[in-house]
């Protein structure tokens, strides 16, 4: 069987199309933030950090491949576009509105999210959620969302993420000791 140019040309734009279907049907693990603007205005303290793909080569040169800790972390940012990080301190308890917080959390439903960890402190009236973003079973796409009466924290890290080499980075670079143990 012959293919003609022109059917060979037809069945190549119909590949093409399909994997460009397929592509677009592959969630964005980066979430869509609210504006923060009016809650960083309520904060004692607030933090907003935006590092996307150019920064964090831009920060990876930095670090010394010769050091254990620094190739370590240099392995871990090569597979990632971005990491966000908005966080608030308040003198006041819950000045964030619920609702922001639930728009996040709308976005990160299934099959794309799974909900890795739900912490739930009635007592101190805390919340801690962790998400993961899959992907043809890769991990692309982390989100952690911690609430405390005085405290509210997103962390959304955007690309390929390996929880071994994360979990070995665990309190170093500020990387809060998680005390996870390794399967």
């Amino acid at each position: 069987m012959r293919l003609s140019a022109r059917r060979l040309t037809l069945a190549l734009i119909l590949l093409a199309r399909m994997f460009a279907m397929a592509a677009a049907a592959v969630p964005d693990a980066q979430l869509k933030m609210p504006n923060f603007d009016s809650l960083a205005a309520k904060a004692s303290n607030s933090v907003s950090i935006t590092l996307d793909s150019a920064l964090l080569g831009i920060a990876a040169g930095f670090l010394d491949s010769s050091k254990p800790e620094d190739a370590a972390a240099k392995e871990l940012i090569s597979g990632l576009k971005g990491v966000y990080v908005r966080s608030f301190s308040f003198d006041k308890d819950f000045v964030y509105p619920s609702t922001e917080v639930d728009m996040i959390r709308k976005q990160l439903t299934a099959p794309a999210w799974q909900r890795l960890v739900g912490v739930r402190s009635h007592k101190e009236q805390a919340n801690v959620d962790i998400y993961m973003s899959i992907d043809q079973g890769n991990a692309n796409g982390l989100v952690i969302i911690a609430s405390e009466p005085h405290e509210f924290t997103i962390v959304n890290i955007v690309g390929s993420i390996d929880l071994q080499k994360l979990h070995r980075l665990e309190g170093k670079f500020g990387i809060p000791k998680l005390h996870l143990e390794e399967k």
